[in-house]
């Protein structure tokens, strides 16, 4: 089977979304376990010009459904960064997690050369570039971002809650 964009994103976008549960679980035990509340993990920020974790997760969340939309010439669906708790940031989290999951790998047909604007580009990118030159790396930007305010908070996570599976094959 010949390689399209639907495998550059949608399961690797799909994995990383559903992983960042799990640095939710561990953010509330850690949280549950020093006695202070959730709430201060759900607000921290690395610096104090940069978005708190719940922006980093939206923008996370905003940078797949936008990328694949745009690759396969849709228009993304408005979702409003009104999340405030950490329950909220689940809810948002498997709401990209569910729109990714009603795209198919032939809408992906083409993808490569579809032309791929925002509003604020000053000209259209090639949907391979727009993937590989902005997409991708905006994407893993909040995740790495999110993942490090948790990190830097005393948050037990690691490489592996990051990584979350590799696609072995199956024997």
């Amino acid at each position: 089977m010949s390689s399209n964009l639907y495998d550059a994103t949608v399961p690797i976008f799909t994995k990383h979304l559903t992983g960042a549960n799990k640095w939710l679980d561990k953010a509330a035990a850690f949280a549950e376990a020093k006695k202070f509340d959730v709430q201060v993990l759900m607000d921290a920020r690395l610096a104090p010009d940069q978005y708190h974790f719940i922006k980093q997760i939206q923008g996370a969340c905003d940078q797949a459904k936008y990328t694949v939309a745009k690759l396969t010439g849709k228009e993304p669906p408005s979702h409003p960064d009104n999340e405030r708790t950490i329950n909220e940031v689940r809810a948002r989290l498997k709401t990209a997690v569910d729109y990714l999951g009603t795209f198919k790998r032939e809408e992906f047909n083409g993808a490569e050369e579809r032309a791929c604007k925002h509003t604020w580009m000053p000209a259209s990118l090639r949907g391979g570039d727009y993937l590989d030159h902005f997409c991708l790396p905006n994407f893993h930007f909040h995740m790495t971002t999110a993942y490090a305010i948790l990190r830097h908070n005393g948050v037990d996570v690691g490489k592996n809650d990051y990584i979350v599976e590799l696609p072995f094959p199956k024997t």
